[in-house]
């Protein structure tokens, strides 16, 4: 593994294990775990509604009441109490690679698929012990049959037509622990960042995704003022969990969707800062300043205003 640029090899995940495994980040560092382990990344790939994953479960029976109790099981027994992530453990980053050989040699794929993922974990037998270490239940899976009918069990899945992420550019890329150059701004498209770091309110405001908001006329009305300010136009909302900070905030996206604000915020964009995506890595020296410069540079340099909505930004 230390030959391989980790840049490059995390680059031929898919987006289905690529934010699977930021998210694995976060879950980690929540937890106070010292490493990201294939236990954290199967549990965050499970919590997703579809995949080749939960294709491969659902052919071979696996008990999915009984892996979810397993894989709790399995995290419980991780140490505890870290406050930052050393880094990712040796069997994530050999998953990886594993799924990168078979699935370019067998498959003839370049995307790194999360099925592709199991099969290289089950034919390497230190991944394979560490996979039936997390649950039992794994064990169903016959390797004859998945790999010969590979393409048949996962049929339908939504990795089917997804592609390496390619986030990562192996001629820009860091060293193991280190800053991914996937957050560099010379390797991000036009608001690649935006795209994938937050949630625009404003348009699923006018997509009817967000209930109509009562009750915060007054808040609402609040932002608005002092965004109109030409000085200190940055509002700040305060307040005890569920008294509605972000209500309020939905509420001035539906505003702005239905025209109902001054004409300067007429067309601008309300964006939803995710934090926790943001934070992913972060542990990695240099990649959150990265991915957060990337993120106030393509907002400064957006053609349409934008307005960004920093949501429990007391955990920054």
């Amino acid at each position: 593994m230390s030959e391989i640029n980790r840049a490059a090899l995390f680059g031929k995940l898919n987006q289905v294990g690529y934010k699977a495994i930021e998210s694995a980040t976060v879950f980690c560092k929540l937890r106070g775990n010292s490493y990201v382990e294939l236990v954290h990344w199967i549990q965050q790939l499970l919590q997703l509604q579809d995949s080749d994953l939960h294709r491969i479960i659902k052919k071979f029976e696996i008990e999915p009441a009984r892996l979810a109790k397993d894989v709790t099981e399995s995290l419980d027994r991780l140490p505890r109490g870290s406050t930052s992530i050393a880094d990712l453990s040796s069997h994530v980053e050999e998953a990886v690679e594993r799924g990168w050989v078979y699935g370019s040699l067998m498959f003839a794929e370049n995307q790194v698929r999360t099925g592709y993922l199991i099969v290289g974990i089950l034919k390497t037998r230190t991944l394979q012990n560490a996979l039936y270490g997390i649950s039992s239940e794994f064990k169903k899976i016959k390797l004859d049959t998945l790999t010969s009918d590979f393409f048949d069990i996962v049929a339908g899945s939504p990795e089917d037509k997804m592609h390496a992420t390619d986030g990562f550019n192996a001629n820009h890329a860091a060293a193991p622990g280190e800053a991914s150059g996937s957050m560099a701004p010379a390797q991000m498209g036009k608001q690649e960042a935006l795209q994938q770091f937050t949630v625009d309110l404003t348009e699923d405001a006018r997509n009817g995704k967000i209930d109509p908001i009562v009750g915060r006329d007054d808040e609402i009305r609040q932002i608005v003022d002092i965004l109109m300010r030409r000085r200190q136009n940055n509002p700040i909302l305060t307040g005890e969990a569920g008294v509605g900070k972000t209500a309020a905030v939905e509420g001035f996206a539906l505003r702005i969707a239905a025209g109902d604000v001054p004409p300067p915020l007429q067309n601008v964009r309300l964006l939803r800062l995710d934090v926790g995506l943001l934070q992913a890595g972060a542990s990695m020296k240099g990649e959150f300043e990265n991915r957060l410069r990337q993120v106030i540079e393509e907002v400064q340099s957006s053609e349409t205003p934008i307005i960004l909505f920093i949501d429990e930004a007391h955990t920054l």
